[in-house]
């Protein structure tokens, strides 16, 4: 299996000066060491208004920031929303592309919707068309990367005429493509359009065994993808927390983890939020007291071994990745670090020995299926040449206007020699 990190930016109240500045600098120093440990990958959710539970409204600034602090990690967006009313697609396309670039190719662009109504509400995202509007911009989007020029556009949540869209990424035709999963039929879409299913509900090994097979199933007998390349992948979450003492990782990250869950329940299950007022932290400790003493979901929060037979459990059910919740609540950057180097030295190495066999296996076992898969694509038709509409530059229109209308056109001594030249390279090709 491979292994990454996942960042909310959780931050509970109170807000003390300078205590977000602490939040993002630890996150860098944190992905750093998760760099040079041997992690796979970073995951960086864009949210939007959910005090609290998460202050990563910018993913693609702190992604670009670890891409200079860092050399193997893969950067992904977990995830990028893709409805129009937050993104606008050629913008995600400018961006994905840079990200890219600008850490020399390792972007996975993982994309959503949000059921959140702060969100929702706060862009005016209809709910009713989220999930529409986010499969119409994930398909354009990647056309956007993949084809030169994008030939336009007219669609039911946004249009555009045909532009060049650059740059363009490293990875061709685009980075690899992710959807994030909250249940089993998200995990079926995914595997329907041949995208990668980033889950992020916590399910146990028997649960995960079923979603992992639904995936594969659907992957190799439905398949019809919605990019220009397949991502056949599942990541799943986990609690985390590493300590030799058992009482001692929980003493130091169940209640980070605990918070964690209360928050993403509260913002999109149970609560009443007041922006820029309600207490979540405040609220969480009256919810403490009746949370059993063993709650689900915490298995990564263990010895070495514990972890160790926690992530065997996931592995024998063709779990690609698991991705762990480290920055949770008010777990401390120390402790945070230290579990990390635990962690890569003495659980990591069992799982990552047979990774890249497992990875040159299974592509070779679904390659059959990949070339199936795309020859039931409807693929975007290209424009030719001599159906690119150009586009004539403002100030030529305004004078060429002033001349029509027999107004002084404005000087330019260099912008008529230029157009001089032109014309006359033009004549002489004639």
């Amino acid at each position: 299996m491979r292994f990454g990190v996942f960042y909310e930016h959780q931050l509970p109240r109170p807000w003390t000066e300078g205590l977000e500045q602490k939040l993002f600098q630890d996150a860098l120093d944190q992905v750093e060491l998760a760099d040079k440990l041997g992690f796979d990958n970073v995951w960086e959710v864009e949210h939007h208004f959910l005090e609290e539970y998460s202050h990563s409204s910018a993913p693609e600034v702190f992604l670009a920031a670890c891409s200079q602090r860092t050399k193997q990690i893969r950067l992904g967006h977990g995830i990028v929303l893709m409805p129009p009313g937050y993104n606008h697609p050629a913008r995600v396309a400018e961006r994905i592309a840079t990200l890219d670039l600008v850490s020399n190719g390792r972007v996975e662009w993982g994309t959503g919707e949000s059921s959140a109504l702060l969100e929702l509400g706060g862009y005016k995202v209809p709910l009713a068309e989220k999930r529409n509007a986010w499969r119409e911009a994930v398909e354009q989007c990647a056309n956007m990367m993949a084809m030169s020029p994008y030939p336009g556009f007219e669609g039911e949540f946004f249009s555009m005429p045909a532009r060049n869209i650059v740059p363009k990424p490293v990875q061709k035709p685009h980075p690899p493509l992710w959807v994030a999963c909250s249940n089993r039929e998200t995990i079926k879409l995914a595997a329907r359009l041949g995208i990668g299913a980033l889950t992020f509900a916590f399910v146990d090994p028997a649960e995960a065994k079923q979603w992992v097979d639904d995936y594969y199933r659907i992957f190799k007998e439905e398949c019809v993808p919605i990019g220009h390349a397949v991502n056949p992948n599942i990541a799943m979450v986990s609690s985390f927390g590493l300590h030799h003492d058992v009482e001692e990782a929980k003493r130091r990250f169940r209640d980070g983890f605990r918070f964690f869950q209360f928050a993403l329940g509260w913002h999109y299950g149970f609560g009443e939020q007041i922006p820029g007022r309600t207490d979540i932290w405040e609220k969480f400790q009256v919810a403490l007291a009746n949370t059993p003493d063993e709650a689900a979901a915490e298995g990564g929060i263990s010895t070495p071994e514990g972890l160790r037979e926690h992530l065997r459990k996931f592995d024998q059910c063709g779990v690609d990745q698991v991705t762990f919740i480290q920055q949770a609540g008010r777990n401390k950057h120390e402790h945070i670090c230290e579990a990390m180097e635990l962690f890569a030295g003495e659980v990591m190495g069992e799982f990552k020995e047979r990774e890249a066999e497992r990875v040159k296996q299974k592509a070779e076992d679904l390659a059959p299926f990949v070339e199936a898969a795309f020859k039931r694509k409807q693929w975007m038709k290209p424009l030719a040449d001599d159906e690119i509409p150009p586009v004539i530059a403002l100030g030529r229109q305004v004078a060429e206007a002033a001349a029509r209308a027999g107004q002084p056109v404005p000087a330019n001594p260099n912008r008529a020699a230029w157009v001089k030249a032109l014309e006359d390279a033009d004549a002489k090709k004639a």
